[in-house]
């Protein structure tokens, strides 16, 4: 059997697959390759996959995504197709708790103004400090990352506060909400932290209003997806300092435009959509893989995050 690996890997990650699946022969190409055509299973980061891609790969079975979205793939083509698609969710949990969790703690502590006092040589001891314990923090998407994240925000003594859909329990949630509780709980959240995937349902549900009921003294996080919030929206509730500050590592239009008025917001800080970069990113992504090639090879029908692709996730 034929694979194509379109993501990079390390010498020694190559011999381990080689090692351990010794029927399968592994090549190391871009999409385009004309390999592409001869795999049964394709693995990727997903940026390669197009309509193109998807119409040559004629004998392909099975899509392997190194990474959680799928929102920018050819969705209905690739259902036609019928291909098993999974995904490597859950891999982004702790690198992505960790960044939310150093932002909320560095704007608490007043780390961007500390350091830039020390740029500039200034002794200043009025630095405001904000204790994050015994505050309430919500977080949209309380999913594997949210899960995480209300984890360590727990054990700083923060209350947290889940919302999905169904209003189901969520580990490490202290309580959860459903969509008619959301405008009656932002008023009493320090934090909102959205880890929302981008579906027809979230697609630029934050609204003006939301910031509007939200505490002029709160944070508002953004590590989902860019599509949930306009970007001249998180603007103008900057301008009107309807919250203390924004956080967003993604956005509308990745890269963001050099023009854009979020660079010089002192109550905004952007990040290049990095938050789940690290460097345990790769070897968690193949253990996923590894394990699905296992159970790929003995005709199993059960998979690690197989993804309903029409639905996104």
């Amino acid at each position: 059997m034929d694979i194509l690996v379109t993501v990079p890997l390390k010498e020694h990650i190559r011999e381990d697959l080689a090692q351990t699946f010794p029927t399968v022969t592994f090549h190391y190409e871009e999409a385009e390759h004309e390999w592409l055509e001869k795999s049964e299973v394709l693995v990727t980061y997903g940026n390669d996959v197009t309509e193109s891609v998807v119409d040559r790969a004629k004998n392909l079975k099975w899509l392997m995504v190194a990474s959680a979205g799928v929102d920018n793939f050819p969705l209905e083509k690739i259902a036609e197709r019928k291909w098993l698609v999974t995904n490597a969710k859950g891999i982004h949990k702790i690198p992505m708790a960790e960044s939310m969790l150093a932002h909320i703690l560095a704007l608490s502590k007043g780390f961007p103004q500390i350091y830039d006092n020390e740029r500039q040589k200034v002794w200043d001891r009025r630095v405001p400090q904000i204790e994050i314990s015994g505050q309430k923090a919500l977080i949209l998407g309380p999913g594997t990352i949210g899960s995480e994240v209300g984890r360590l925000l727990q054990a700083f003594g923060v209350h947290t506060i889940g919302y999905n859909r169904s209003g189901k329990p969520s580990l490490n949630m202290d309580e959860m909400i459903q969509p008619d509780q959301l405008m009656d709980t932002l008023p009493k959240v320090d934090s909102v932290i959205s880890i929302l995937p981008s579906t027809p349902e979230t697609r630029y549900l934050w609204q003006l209003e939301h910031f509007e009921a939200m505490k002029e003294s709160a944070i508002f996080l953004n590590f989902g997806r860019g599509d949930f919030v306009k970007e001249e929206v998180v603007l103008e509730a900057l301008h009107k300092k309807l919250v203390r500050h924004v956080v967003l590592d993604v956005f509308e239009k990745e890269p963001l435009r050099e023009d854009s008025e979020l660079w010089t917001m002192t109550n905004c800080t952007v990040s290049p959509h990095i938050s789940s970069l690290s460097n345990q990113y790769i070897p968690r992504s193949i253990d996923i893989f590894k394990e699905n090639l296992k159970r790929y090879l003995d005709e199993e029908k059960e998979y690690v995050n197989e993804v309903d692709i029409l639905r996104g996730y």
